[in-house]
């Protein structure tokens, strides 16, 4: 069978570029607004340009560079690269736009290929204040969601679609949905050791259990949040990210395969469960960090739903297929466990930010210093993205 990909060109890029500033905004202060009490959605305290323009400029701060050091911007899909270079006064030699995985595995290659060396990755999301809708009567257009075609049938949102996602996991593999409960209570634990995450309340298994049904058999607590923030990643050349605050941490592996054949059908996501697209990752990017499954010592998934974190930890081999819900019991992915998931609580429980507040918690955890939410010894972290049948992944290693 020929090869998908070439490890061959693959390869030299692994640690040439390095995250070396990470910010976001207060997820948490910001949820519960003055005094202490929630904001309603739809209240219109923020809008996304000032909440990216927070996070920037946290994360120039956290790198000790300055805005004039900037020749590369990439924006998540809330923001148009060009009003936020006018907004920042920036002027890059090269833009992109994505997710965030798609705009470390961009930036990797824009700066490979000579045409900037510092790339600011940017996102804003006023969705709370904007009472955006995910779902629902409310949702208008298409793109990748291809659940708006069954709306007549009454799938109108990517919760129905998880649904059928885990109710087939359920039928082939015997999953429970106490297993399914053992990853909405370890991400609570993460984000009650977090003092930025929105969610601050501990969750037992019984609440979860108790909890009503949204999709069955989703519960309440499988759902990510829908809150306001900001995030900003700078991403420089390796050869120029020494000296700065903090160590750099290397992009070591990076990894994107796709499942487009019959997408609008939605098989591959209910008929393999992403693997295909897991499988063709996988064989990218652990050759060309030169790691194993067994090497992550954190790792990391987006989880707008739990039931994302079943998928990604057997298609990428840290169970078989049809384990997954075994291996998330009695505290494997907790922080002192054997692989720690989703450390800052995650989209369940610290933030919604689309992928985008995995990256600075993963760079943390590979700095050291986060008290008792560290992961002791991390040297090696991983991120895996798949939505709508599209999966990324990077893996981060701990410069020197």
């Amino acid at each position: 069978m020929t090869e998908i990909f070439d490890r061959k060109r693959l390869a030299p890029l692994k640690d040439t570029v390095a995250i070396v500033g990470v910010g976001d905004t207060d997820y948490g202060a910001d949820y519960r607004g003055a005094g202490g009490r929630a904001v309603g959605k739809g209240e219109g305290r923020y809008d996304s340009y000032t909440l990216a323009s927070r996070a920037l400029k946290r994360a120039l701060d956290d790198a000790g560079l300055k805005k004039d050091d900037i020749d590369g911007l990439c924006t998540g899909p809330t923001l148009s690269g060009e009003r936020a270079s006018e907004v920042w006064g920036l002027n890059p030699r090269w833009s992109g736009s994505g997710d965030a995985a798609q705009c470390i595995i961009e930036a990797t290659m824009a700066i490979n290929c000579g045409l900037c060396t510092t790339v600011a990755l940017v996102y804003g999301n006023a969705q709370r204040s904007m009472d955006t809708a995910y779902g629902g009567a409310r949702v208008t257009g298409g793109g990748i969601t291809s659940y708006f075609y069954y709306a007549p049938w009454g799938m109108t949102s990517q919760g129905a679609l998880y649904a059928l996602f885990f109710q087939r996991h359920k039928l082939l593999y015997g999953t429970t949905e106490e297993q399914l409960g053992a990853i909405a209570v370890a991400f609570r634990k993460h984000a009650c050791l977090n003092p930025n995450a929105v969610m601050q309340k501990p969750l037992t298994i019984e609440d979860y259990m108790n909890a009503p049904y949204v999709a069955e058999p989703l519960r309440l607590f499988d759902y990510c949040l829908v809150n306001d923030g900001g995030v900003a990643i700078i991403v420089r050349r390796a050869d120029m990210a020494k000296g700065l605050r903090h160590p750099p941490v290397m992009v070591s592996g990076i990894g994107w395969s796709e499942e487009n054949v019959d997408a609008t059908q939605l098989r591959p996501r209910l008929k393999d469960f992403y693997h295909t697209a897991h499988h063709g990752v996988a064989a990218q990017i652990y050759p060309m960090a030169g790691v194993t499954p067994k090497d992550i010592d954190v790792f990391a998934t987006y989880d707008s739903f739990s039931v994302h974190l079943l998928a990604s930890l057997e298609g990428f081999g840290f169970c078989k297929e049809g384990e997954g819900g075994p291996f998330v019991q009695n505290g494997r992915i907790e922080i002192g466990g054997a692989l720690p998931c989703n450390t800052s609580g995650g989209m369940l429980s610290e933030s919604y930010m689309q992928s985008w507040n995995h990256q600075p918690e993963l760079v943390r955890q590979l700095r050291g210093g986060l008290g008792a939410r560290q992961v002791k010894g991390a040297e090696v972290a991983q991120y895996v993205h798949d939505v709508a049948g599209k999966c990324k992944s990077i893996i981060y290693t701990k410069g020197g």
